[in-house]
């Protein structure tokens, strides 16, 4: 069955919070599990050693061949988090959602649910898993209603035990009931999503099953049931094509730059050579990975020029997309890491690409002066992405204010290009292009001819809510959305990650010329300028970091 089917069996439903729409976590709404990023991250950080780990590894087997019950694999894992800080572990939960989880989301899941809540169904999720790997993505998804397998926890700390009857087989059934009756409901008007056989008993009850990405046996049993199923391919293991045409897509970029050599050859035009390769680049590469652009407003992209294009950024697609809509006389920014990167990287300077040190804020700044000076000058428009990093959901996050200083500066307008969609294609932490639609709306071009510096927090505010209401998100004040970019976590702060970096390389020499010492060493082939580097990095009075 077809997404488009079971999107139309949602409409066709009784509209109104009685009809209940239960989604199963693992393998139906992500791919995958999430246990295995948790497990992953504990055995990073050194919280189970290789002989817990071989325990673990056991216990699952013999969860696997129904020798062990849920609930008893449940307290083997739970034994390792004795002692720890839940706060401190939700706090985990939250960065392993954007880092490793976030990604997984199907597509098509975010669909479905969608569909229920247009129809005003109530919704809700109800795992095996633990809250703290289902509830991220719950308040991502803006689901409320969560049922998990609950650890215990006594005075903030986890004591090591579980909390039965766990979300299980006939736990789900009873979580399920407890739902649909707070809604007014029965399971009778219930639709519930799920993977696994594990859930056959919620499944035989439940009024509407549909099995997603089920196994070989659950789908027998779906087609003998007569009960709607269907598969995702969006997210999990890429297939062959799909790995050959993201390949293309990327290396189409230097082809292009290619092709733009013989017309600069005859007009010794570099501006006419870029912008064909740029335009053809966009062409190519959306072409290779089956890239449709659903647009609206694209007059915007030409009625003010040159101007600041801003973007919410999502994935790495979003160079592509943005080629596509602005085509020709581009300067952009990119991240200083991506000036390293063997021919693109200098094709990408060549493109007009300034790149900054996102971790040394006031030398971004003066990088993206001269940026002023090629709008004024020579007409060009610049494409930026105000969040500086990549979000790991649709949510937009918080806006840096680079590129409202340039605005000021310049005074040429702000045209916001709002992109719903494109973590569809490749999200964050992703390398590989899925074909698909995205959807692009551009809005009118912004006035920045009385902006102040003074008055930023307001333009920045404005703008950043035009985003939001575009993408169906809250809009906020001026205070929230201060206060949003102070509270944005490390992990989606490139300039603090970048600090990170730089200091682990400080202290990794530091350590180094100790033990040099230690050993009677001539400690003198640390070259004296880099020490210097760093000793003016300590000091914010030092003429290298005062601007």
């Amino acid at each position: 069955m077809s997404l488009q089917s079971l999107i139309d069996n949602i409409a066709a439903a009784t509209p109104g919070p009685q009809t209940c729409a239960v989604f199963d976590f693992d393998g139906t709404i992500i791919s995958g599990y999430s246990a295995t990023a948790f497990l992953k991250d504990q055995i990073a950080r050194g919280e189970i050693a290789p002989a817990d780990l071989i325990q673990l590894t056991q216990a699952a087997t013999r969860f696997g061949i129904g020798s062990l019950g849920f609930s008893a694999l449940m307290a083997v894992h739970a034994q390792y988090l004795a002692g720890r800080s839940e706060a401190e572990y939700v706090a985990n939960s939250e960065r392993l959602f954007r880092r490793a989880i976030a990604k997984l989301i199907y597509p098509e899941a975010r669909q479905l649910i969608e569909a229920h809540r247009a129809a005003g169904h109530s919704i809700a999720i109800i795992s095996s898993a633990t809250p703290y790997q289902v509830m991220p993505a719950a308040r991502d998804l803006g689901i409320e209603d969560v049922y998990a397998s609950d650890l215990e926890v006594v005075d903030g700390q986890f004591t090591g035990g579980v909390v039965t009857p766990t979300c299980f087989g006939p736990g789900k059934v009873d979580a399920a009931e407890r739902f649909t009756e707070k809604q007014g409901s029965d399971l009778e008007h219930c639709f519930f999503y799920s993977d696994s056989t594990d859930d056959i008993e919620l499944l035989e009850v439940a009024g509407r099953p549909v099995v997603l990405n089920g196994s070989r046996e659950l789908k027998t049993i779906a087609r003998e049931s007569g009960w709607s199923a269907a598969d995702f391919s969006s997210r999990g293991p890429a297939s062959t094509s799909e790995v050959l045409r993201s390949i293309a897509a990327t290396g189409s970029l230097v082809g292009s730059f290619m092709m733009g050599l013989p017309l600069y050859a005859l007009s010794r035009s570099r501006r006419d050579s870029v912008n064909f390769s740029i335009s053809l680049f966009a062409e190519t590469a959306s072409a290779l990975i089956g890239l449709d652009l659903d647009v609206q407003g694209r007059e915007h992209l030409w009625k003010k020029r040159p101007a600041i294009f801003m973007f919410n950024h999502q994935s790495n697609a979003d160079m592509l997309i943005m080629a596509n809509m602005v085509r020709r006389d581009i300067v952009g920014v990119g991240k200083r890491e991506l000036k390293n990167l063997p021919i693109i990287g200098p094709l990408m300077g060549a493109a007009g690409v300034v790149f900054i040190d996102r971790s040394d804020r006031h030398a971004a700044i003066e990088t993206m002066k001269p940026l002023v000076e090629a709008m004024r000058s020579e007409g060009k428009s610049l494409v930026i992405a105000p969040e500086g990093t990549r979000a790991p959901t649709r949510k937009l996050g918080a806006f840096k204010k680079g590129g409202f200083h340039v605005a000021i500066q310049s005074g040429v307008p702000i045209v916001p290009v709002v992109i719903h969609n494109s973590s569809d294609i490749s999200p964050k932490g992703d390398k590989i292009f899925r074909s698909g639609t995205v959807k692009v709306d551009i809005l009118p071009a912004i006035d920045t001819g009385d902006w102040s510096v003074s008055t930023i927090d307001e333009h920045v505010t404005h703008v950043r809510n035009l985003f939001l209401k575009t993408l169906g998100q809250p809009e906020l004040s001026v205070e929230e959305t201060v206060a949003l970019r102070r509270d944005t976590p490390e992990d989606l702060r490139p300039e603090v990650r970048g600090q990170r970096k730089s200091q682990s390389l400080k202290t990794a020499l530091t350590e180094r010329s100790q033990k040099k010492r230690s050993d009677n060493i001539d400690d003198q082939r640390l070259p004296e300028a880099l020490a210097q580097v760093f000793e003016q990095d300590d000091d914010p009075e030092t003429p290298a970091t005062r601007h």
